[in-house]
Parts: structure tokens; sequence; C-alpha cells
């Protein structure tokens, strides 16, 4: 998980000043971000521009409300087993909103520079919109408690013992589910896959260092990559709106900072955030031989459209037409929403399709898989275990917090 994130303040700013008596617009879209995708299993990344756009954020309350709806979802793990920690309920007997104000809190207090008073009392106004007044006291009491440690203390507290279990103990850390830690250990070679309550191996903890560097890389924060639609724009353009050329991709640039639809290209359909990876997936669909005809080309498993957009440019200009299909209407729907010109989109059974064999020249399947690949961008959003939700026993429990009048 990073540490200490980018979520700065300014003398004078909203995170200063601390309790508004209302929720201010940045920490509502975050969490309305935060309960779609736990009501509705929503791409966080389409939905959060949207939300910007819907509330007219921009500037510093975008880039807030965009550290707090990615930073809480890739620390959500952690931030439960210090909620749990910190709360005389369990995480199952706090009412789902309060869960997510109390992530966002969580957030703010252990993993960016919004001082603590602001944090908890800005969570507290959050928690009286969303969930009710009733709720105000119980959030500030656990937040406070979260407020008495730092994210390292809070770790050596509640992670398992690292020689004893260092599976769990990466789990904690780097908010990812044991099941994710035990598969990069075991695909990396790496010695240390004991189940739950099993002994490790001698020294696995201390030798698990190639799963600890890939946990860390997909729990950090990811880089911004745009991509110009082939026709429409290139990478000349975005750099000249302040990207950076990609590396690797010949249609892609990376973003350091500020809202992507400042960028125009982005802000007129003529380029979208799209991670290299895709970008590459695609354009090697391209650079094979296939001889001739190579008219028709099919993106099977389309949805949302990401690939669909960049081959259907490519597609165009090589005098070729892209069918993008996607079983379910509502992706099919992101991908038309994607793509432009001539692409067709269908609703479509990839395992019984309605075309006939060998209708296509060239074929792309990026099929449902574990999605292990893409954590940093869709951040596993499950809980930690709530078995152990004390206060850990190494340090002694606060006295009762009085809520202040603010």
């Amino acid at each position: 998980m990073a540490r200490r994130a980018t979520a700065g303040r300014a003398p004078g700013s909203q995170e200063e000043r601390g309790s508004g008596r209302r929720a201010d617009p940045a920490r509502l879209v975050a969490f309305e971000v935060l309960r779609a995708s736990r009501e509705r299993d929503a791409y966080a990344n389409l939905l959060l521009p949207a939300l910007l756009r819907e509330r007219g954020l921009t500037g510093r309350d975008a880039a807030l409300a965009t550290e707090l709806s990615y930073g809480t979802l890739r620390g959500q793990a952690t931030y439960d087993a210090v909620i749990a920690a910190c709360s005389t309920r369990g995480l199952d007997r706090i009412d789902p909103p309060v869960r997510d104000v109390l992530r966002l809190g969580t957030h703010q207090l252990l993993a960016t520079r919004i001082g603590a008073h602001a944090a908890v009392a800005t969570s507290v106004d959050l928690a009286r919109k969303v969930a009710g007044p009733g709720t105000a006291g119980f959030v500030n009491a656990v937040l406070r408690r979260v407020a008495t440690h730092d994210l390292e203390a809070w770790i050596a507290a509640i992670a398992p013992d690292r020689a004893a279990d260092p599976l769990g103990h990466l789990a904690v850390r780097y908010s990812h589910p044991r099941w994710i830690v035990a598969a990069y250990s075991e695909s990396l070679g790496e010695d240390g896959v004991a189940g739950a309550g099993d002994a490790a191996p001698a020294g696995a903890g201390a030798a698990l260092a190639e799963t600890e560097a890939a946990l860390a890389a997909s729990a950090g924060r990811p880089l911004v990559t745009l991509c110009a639609v082939p026709g429409l724009a290139d990478q000349a353009e975005l750099a000249a709106d302040g990207a950076e050329i990609a590396r690797w991709s010949a249609f892609g640039a990376y973003l350091q900072g500020g809202d992507p639809a400042a960028v125009a290209a982005v802000r007129q359909g003529r380029a979208a955030v799209q991670d290299e990876a895709s970008q590459l997936a695609a354009l090697a669909l391209t650079r094979v031989d296939v001889g001739t005809p190579d008219r028709l080309w099919l993106d099977l498993c389309a949805g949302p459209g990401g690939k669909a957009r960049l081959l259907a440019g490519l597609a165009a200009r090589s005098g070729a037409r892209l069918v993008a299909a996607d079983i379910r209407p509502h992706r099919a729907r992101l991908v038309s929403a994607a793509v432009t010109g001539a692409a067709g989109v269908v609703v479509a059974d990839g395992t019984a399709p309605a075309w006939r064999p060998g209708s296509f020249d060239r074929v792309i399947a990026d099929v449902p898989c574990s999605g292990l690949g893409a954590l940093r961008r869709r951040p596993w959003r499950g809980s930690a275990p709530s078995s152990g939700a004390c206060w850990p026993a190494r340090w002694p429990r606060p006295a009762p917090v009085v809520r202040s009048p603010t």
C-alpha cells in the first residue's frame, strides 16, 4: 500500500477548516463510488469521471475525490482490519454505508496528509448525510481510535506474525486476500504456501521477496495512460497537452496528474484512458500476417470497450471493419459508447456464435479472467476476516471517546 499519499492540503483549504456541518462534494462523490462498487460491482474508473462531470468538480476537489475513491478501494482489506480493531462491533454488524464512511476516513488518516481533525470531522459530516445523525458518534469514536497510531504501527498490531504466517502477514499489509498472495507465491516459485493455521516453512517470511514486490506493485497508485484513437488523434497532440510519450505503445501517453478530461482529445472522445498493456494486446493482433483478405476483425468479450476503441481505429485505417461482441447487454452498451466510426457492436455468445465459422480474419478474445493483472485499477473489494475484531491486546484500550461538539 502507498504510504502518506498525494492528497495534500493548503492553508485555509476545506480539509484544514474541518467540519462544515455538511458533507463536502468531493467526499460525497468518493462515497458514492464506494457504494456503487459494493452494491452493483460498478467500474470505479468509469463511474468516477462521470460523477466528477455531473457534479462539476475540478482541480483540487476532483483530485481529492479521485485519491479517496481509488486509494480507499486499494487499501480496503487493510482498512477493514484496522476498523475491526477499533470498533466495539464486528464488521458484519456495521451498516454498509457506515462501513464505507469509516473506510474513507481511515484512508485519510493513515495514507494521506489530511489532518486528523479534518479527516474525522468531515467523515462525521458525511455519516450524518448518508446514514443519519445517529451514526455520527460511532464514526467519531472509531476514527479517533484509528488516529492514535500510524499505518505501520497498525499493521504491526493486526497482521499475523510474518515468521509464523508470511502469507497472512502480506495479505493484511498489502490489502490482498490470502488466496491471491498464495497464488503469487506459487506462481513465482517461492516457498510459503501454507494454509491458514499451518506452520510456514522455515525462513518463508524472509524469502517471499518477489511475492512481496508483486503485491506492492499491484497495491500502488497506477500511472494514468492515455490512448489516442488512430485517425482522430496522435501522440504528438497528447504531448502538446502536457502528457509524456509512452515507452511502448505508439498511441499511448502518460499523464502525470490532473483530470484526463482536461486534455482536449480526451474531452472530445478522440483519446481515452487505457492501460498501456491493454493497448499492446490490441496492437499485437494487428502484427500477425493473415494474408488476404483482411477485411473483418472480431473483438470477442469486448466490454467495456478499451481495446475495441483502439482496434476500430486501426481497422478503419487498414480498410477493415471491426465487430465488437459481448454476451452482456450492459457491457455491449459501454462498447457502443467507446467506439467510433463504422465498427459494429453486437450482443452475442462467443460459445454459440451467430456468425459462420471462418467469418473473421482476425480475432481477439480477452475472456473473463481472475483480473490479478489489473488489481491497481480494479481493486479487490472484500473485507479482511472479522474474527479477530478486537483492540490489539498489546495496546491498552483507550478511554471512551466523547464526541466533539463540532
